[in-house]
């Protein structure tokens, strides 16, 4: 999750389980692909469907009106996406995209139910991976409100290197595509607020930027503006 000071703390669903439960659950559904722009989920949509993404990035969008919608989060191969929708009888609550080449197995919600009653190990682990969200969404809330916009935009950038940075010469290159617009919405700020944010970033060497590719130059010093702990090691 984008949400949250803590970058260490997703994990693959998958992962989450036994050797014994990830097999079975493995068998749920049916495997898609998606290219760049394909829609996985249509927010008021009332399809119920689990997908669990293998390859590639998506990014969660919801209405603001009827001309705009915010980018919410970026889920990435190994999380999954409308679990809350498959847990009950609502509609879904945002739209899912896909950002690349994108592999899912979609498991419709006829059969995710009876294999939760029968598996309780993956139903709790899906009921963890819900609170595990909704609480650091909160955490974000009272964080980011409390910080100004150069340090939020600064917890975005460390967790997208964490999450979704490749590793070159002397630079961690993040291979999310965001425009500016998309910074402001992570950190709840605006496009002008957020252009002069990324100017001072760089001014301090800490990122480049050009052709919507981000690259940090220095992670340690990045996570301090983001007045986040350094790993040791």
């Amino acid at each position: 999750m984008i949400h949250g000071s803590n970058t260490d703390d997703r994990a693959p669903f998958p992962g989450t389980l036994s050797d014994g439960a990830r097999a079975a659950f493995a068998q749920l559904g049916i495997r898609r692909r998606y290219a760049v722009g394909d829609v996985l989920i249509s927010e008021g949509a009332h399809a119920q469907d689990l997908v669990v993404l293998h390859e590639g990035l998506v990014k969660v969008t919801a209405r603001l009106d009827a001309d705009r919608a915010s980018l919410m989060d970026i889920r990435i191969a190994g999380d999954v996406v409308g679990e809350l929708a498959a847990m009950d009888l609502g509609p879904r609550s945002a739209t899912v995209t896909a950002c690349g080449d994108v592999v899912a197995t979609v498991v419709p919600r006829h059969e995710l139910l009876p294999f939760l009653l029968d598996n309780p190990e993956v139903s709790l682990a899906l009921n963890r991976l819900l609170c595990g969200r909704l609480r650091r969404s909160d955490r974000w809330r009272l964080e980011f409100g409390g910080y100004p916009v150069l340090v939020r935009l600064a917890r975005v950038l460390v967790e997208l290197a964490v999450s979704y940075g490749r590793q070159e010469r002397n630079a961690v290159r993040i291979d999310v595509n965001l425009s500016q617009a998309e910074f402001a919405a992570l950190t709840g700020s605006t496009t002008h607020t957020v252009h002069k944010a990324l100017a001072q970033l760089r001014r301090d060497q800490l990122i480049t930027t050009g052709e919507r590719q981000t690259y940090v130059r220095d992670l340690a010093r990045l996570r301090r503006v983001a007045r986040l702990s350094v790993p040791v090691g």
